[in-house]
Protein backbone atom coordinates (compact mmCIF):
# COMPACT_ATOMS: atom_id res chain seq x y z
CA UNK A 1 0.00 0.00 0.00
CA UNK A 2 1.41 3.42 -0.96
CA UNK A 3 -0.22 5.37 1.86
CA UNK A 4 0.17 4.96 5.59
CA UNK A 5 -2.88 6.28 7.40
CA UNK A 6 -6.27 7.97 7.37
CA UNK A 7 -4.76 11.40 6.62
CA UNK A 8 -2.89 10.13 3.56
CA UNK A 9 -6.10 8.44 2.40
CA UNK A 10 -7.99 11.72 2.85
CA UNK A 11 -5.38 13.60 0.80
CA UNK A 12 -5.59 10.99 -1.96
CA UNK A 13 -9.37 10.94 -1.86
CA UNK A 14 -9.64 14.73 -2.19
CA UNK A 15 -7.09 14.83 -5.02
CA UNK A 16 -9.01 12.12 -6.90
CA UNK A 17 -12.06 14.41 -6.78
CA UNK A 18 -10.13 17.56 -7.77
CA UNK A 19 -6.42 17.37 -8.61
CA UNK A 20 -6.25 21.14 -9.09
CA UNK A 21 -6.66 21.85 -5.36
CA UNK A 22 -3.97 24.07 -3.90
CA UNK A 23 -2.12 22.84 -0.82
CA UNK A 24 -3.99 25.50 1.16
CA UNK A 25 -7.41 24.28 0.01
CA UNK A 26 -6.41 20.65 0.49
CA UNK A 27 -5.17 21.25 4.04
CA UNK A 28 -8.40 23.12 4.89
CA UNK A 29 -10.60 20.26 3.61
CA UNK A 30 -8.65 17.72 5.63
CA UNK A 31 -8.19 19.85 8.73
CA UNK A 32 -4.41 19.60 8.70
CA UNK A 33 -1.73 22.31 8.94
CA UNK A 34 -0.58 23.47 5.51
CA UNK A 35 3.09 22.47 5.96
CA UNK A 36 2.15 19.00 7.22
CA UNK A 37 -0.21 18.54 4.29
CA UNK A 38 2.48 19.72 1.83
CA UNK A 39 5.05 17.31 3.34
CA UNK A 40 2.64 14.37 3.15
CA UNK A 41 1.68 15.27 -0.41
CA UNK A 42 5.36 15.32 -1.44
CA UNK A 43 5.88 11.92 0.22
CA UNK A 44 2.87 10.48 -1.62
CA UNK A 45 4.23 11.82 -4.92
CA UNK A 46 7.72 10.46 -4.19
CA UNK A 47 6.30 7.03 -3.30
CA UNK A 48 4.68 6.80 -6.74
CA UNK A 49 1.10 6.32 -5.55
CA UNK A 50 0.28 9.64 -7.26
CA UNK A 51 1.20 8.86 -10.86
CA UNK A 52 -0.08 12.09 -12.43
CA UNK A 53 -2.51 14.94 -12.00
CA UNK A 54 -4.82 15.21 -14.99
CA UNK A 55 -8.04 16.77 -16.25
CA UNK A 56 -10.88 14.35 -17.01
CA UNK A 57 -12.50 15.39 -20.28
CA UNK A 58 -16.01 14.90 -21.60
CA UNK A 59 -15.35 12.36 -24.36
CA UNK A 60 -18.38 13.37 -26.42
CA UNK A 61 -17.39 17.03 -26.42
CA UNK A 62 -13.79 16.06 -27.27
CA UNK A 63 -14.99 14.20 -30.38
CA UNK A 64 -14.45 10.67 -29.03
CA UNK A 65 -17.95 9.74 -28.00
CA UNK A 66 -17.78 6.07 -28.96
CA UNK A 67 -16.17 3.78 -26.40
CA UNK A 68 -15.17 0.32 -27.63
CA UNK A 69 -13.94 -2.83 -25.92
CA UNK A 70 -11.76 -4.85 -28.29
CA UNK A 71 -11.25 -8.52 -27.43
CA UNK A 72 -8.18 -10.25 -28.82
CA UNK A 73 -7.39 -13.95 -28.96
CA UNK A 74 -4.01 -15.13 -30.13
CA UNK A 75 -2.54 -18.50 -31.04
CA UNK A 76 0.92 -17.17 -30.23
CA UNK A 77 1.98 -16.44 -26.66
CA UNK A 78 5.71 -15.89 -27.07
CA UNK A 79 7.49 -12.70 -26.02
CA UNK A 80 8.34 -11.63 -29.59
CA UNK A 81 4.66 -11.70 -30.58
CA UNK A 82 3.67 -9.76 -27.46
CA UNK A 83 6.40 -7.20 -28.13
CA UNK A 84 5.02 -6.72 -31.66
CA UNK A 85 1.53 -6.20 -30.22
CA UNK A 86 2.82 -3.80 -27.57
CA UNK A 87 4.80 -1.76 -30.12
CA UNK A 88 1.72 -1.57 -32.34
CA UNK A 89 -0.80 -0.63 -29.65
CA UNK A 90 1.17 1.74 -27.41
CA UNK A 91 1.46 4.63 -29.91
CA UNK A 92 -2.24 4.44 -30.88
CA UNK A 93 -3.86 7.43 -29.14
CA UNK A 94 -7.33 5.91 -29.60
CA UNK A 95 -6.39 3.01 -27.33
CA UNK A 96 -6.83 4.27 -23.78
CA UNK A 97 -6.52 0.90 -22.04
CA UNK A 98 -4.49 -2.24 -22.81
CA UNK A 99 -4.91 -5.32 -20.62
CA UNK A 100 -3.64 -8.92 -20.62
CA UNK A 101 -6.44 -11.05 -19.18
CA UNK A 102 -7.15 -14.53 -17.92
CA UNK A 103 -9.75 -16.83 -19.45
CA UNK A 104 -10.70 -17.25 -23.09
CA UNK A 105 -9.76 -13.71 -24.12
CA UNK A 106 -6.01 -13.02 -24.13
CA UNK A 107 -6.05 -9.21 -24.36
CA UNK A 108 -8.62 -6.47 -24.03
CA UNK A 109 -8.18 -3.00 -25.47
CA UNK A 110 -10.36 -0.07 -24.51
CA UNK A 111 -10.59 2.56 -27.23
CA UNK A 112 -12.16 5.99 -27.65
CA UNK A 113 -13.11 6.96 -31.20
CA UNK A 114 -15.50 9.34 -32.91
CA UNK A 115 -17.66 6.73 -34.64
CA UNK A 116 -17.78 3.22 -36.13
CA UNK A 117 -15.76 4.29 -39.19
CA UNK A 118 -12.98 5.53 -36.91
CA UNK A 119 -13.11 2.19 -35.07
CA UNK A 120 -12.79 0.35 -38.39
CA UNK A 121 -9.67 2.38 -39.26
CA UNK A 122 -8.18 1.43 -35.88
CA UNK A 123 -9.10 -2.22 -36.43
CA UNK A 124 -7.52 -2.23 -39.89
CA UNK A 125 -4.27 -0.74 -38.55
CA UNK A 126 -4.17 -3.37 -35.80
CA UNK A 127 -4.74 -6.43 -37.98
CA UNK A 128 -2.23 -5.24 -40.60
CA UNK A 129 0.58 -5.12 -38.07
CA UNK A 130 -0.06 -8.07 -35.74
CA UNK A 131 -1.19 -11.63 -36.53
CA UNK A 132 -4.30 -12.32 -34.43
CA UNK A 133 -6.38 -15.49 -34.10
CA UNK A 134 -9.61 -13.59 -33.42
CA UNK A 135 -10.70 -10.01 -32.82
CA UNK A 136 -14.14 -8.92 -31.72
CA UNK A 137 -15.51 -5.70 -30.35
CA UNK A 138 -18.33 -4.45 -28.19
CA UNK A 139 -19.52 -0.88 -28.55
CA UNK A 140 -20.49 0.75 -25.28
CA UNK A 141 -24.11 1.81 -25.67
CA UNK A 142 -24.33 3.67 -22.35
CA UNK A 143 -21.71 4.47 -19.75
CA UNK A 144 -23.64 3.79 -16.58
CA UNK A 145 -20.57 4.19 -14.36
CA UNK A 146 -17.09 5.22 -15.46
CA UNK A 147 -14.95 6.29 -12.52
CA UNK A 148 -11.31 7.27 -12.43
CA UNK A 149 -11.04 7.24 -8.62
CA UNK A 150 -9.36 4.24 -6.95
CA UNK A 151 -11.28 2.98 -3.88
CA UNK A 152 -9.08 3.46 -0.83
CA UNK A 153 -10.92 1.11 1.51
CA UNK A 154 -11.61 1.71 5.18
CA UNK A 155 -8.93 4.38 5.64
CA UNK A 156 -10.76 6.84 3.40
CA UNK A 157 -14.13 6.60 5.14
Amino acid sequence: MGYKDHYDAQILSELQKDASLSVEALSERIGMPRNTCWRRLKQLEASGIIKARVAVLDAEMAGCGLSVLIFIRTANHDTDWFEQLRKTVMPMPEVVGFYRTSGEIDYVLRARVSDVKAYDRLYQKLIKKVPLADVSASFIMEEVKDETAIPLGELSS
